[in-house]
């Protein structure tokens, strides 16, 4: 198996990880306030993850732990977000907008890199904007008010993409480092937030304690660290392809095991969102030419 093929799967098991997480957020949020909740699971896993790789993160460069603050703090916008968004909005809409990252980073890329977007990002964000509009309107044509903190939480992750993107390919930096450093930054600063603003407490039956720890070690620690290292080894075409699975999981988990159901119109609008994240990332010029 190739080195890309792996990295692609290793990028699907961490979607799966963040698709389950909607469901765990609500759960743990019946008994932990939300920044307390972001720090007790950052924490967990810079710590779980620091004891398990101690070797390797000796000697750290300055350049990796420079890196590690502003993507840390992309994700503690991000973090920030996605949980309040969760208490104000469907597990359902929540999942689906906070993957727009995959339609946002280009952008960010064109403003900050000069990357210029092509003709199929004009086209995906008109679907978007459409299918978002379908799924997260309610009946006075107003969003909620958590969908708009869902979105503001992706545009904060699309800018932690191209930031980690940008560092994993500088040779001074060391990818796993920078993976579970970014974690720390994330905890302590969620962990400062949570004194000033909450009453931090732990969870108190087994579980939340359970959601808390998998959020914790599989969803944020084995999560983000898979996303940082295999991004050094797969395209940016494959990881925004492999990233719109996330609603999909989360639909599932929502369906399942919160009984929660789309209306018709949801159903189009999140369909249309997938085919805008689609038609951003598939190359439809060399996939007709094989055909051929």
């Amino acid at each position: 198996m190739s080195r890309q093929r792996k990295a692609d799967l290793l990028l699907v098991l961490a979607t799966g990880f963040w698709g389950v997480s909607y469901y765990l957020l609500d759960l743990c949020l019946t008994e932990l306030p939300p920044l307390t909740l972001n720090a007790f699971r950052f924490l967990t896993a810079f710590f779980v993850l620091g004891a398990i790789f101690f070797r390797k993160l000796r000697g750290i460069s300055r350049r990796t732990l420079l890196a590690s603050i502003p993507i840390g703090l992309c994700l503690v916008l991000t973090y920030i977000g996605c949980t309040y968004g969760v208490l104000y909005t469907s597990l359902s809409n929540a999942g689906f907008i906070c993957a727009l990252p995959v339609v946002v980073t280009p952008l960010l890329e064109w403003l900050f890199l000069r990357k210029r977007p092509d003709r199929r990002l004009a086209v995906a964000l008109v679907l978007c904007t459409v299918g978002m509009g379908l799924m997260t309107l309610n009946g006075a044509l107003r969003p909620a008010l958590g969908d708009i903190i869902c979105l503001l939480c992706a545009v904060a992750y699309a800018g932690d993409l191209v930031l980690t993107d940008r560092a994993v390919h500088d040779p001074q930096v060391n990818a796993l480092q920078l993976g579970i450093l970014q974690l720390g930054v994330v905890g302590f600063v969620m962990l400062g937030l949570a004194f000033l603003l909450e009453k931090p407490c732990l969870p108190q039956t087994p579980a939340v304690w359970g959601a808390a720890l998998f959020l914790g070690v599989f969803c944020s620690g084995v999560g983000f660290v898979i996303q940082t290292v295999q991004q050094q080894y797969t395209s940016a075409s494959h990881v925004g392809l492999i990233f719109t699975l996330e609603p999909v999981f989360s639909a599932i988990v929502a369906y399942f095991f919160a009984h929660e159901v789309l209306q018709l119109r949801g159903y189009i609008g999140a369909a249309l969102m997938m085919v805008s994240l689609l038609v951003m990332e598939l190359d439809w010029k060399s996939l007709l030419r094989r055909r051929e």
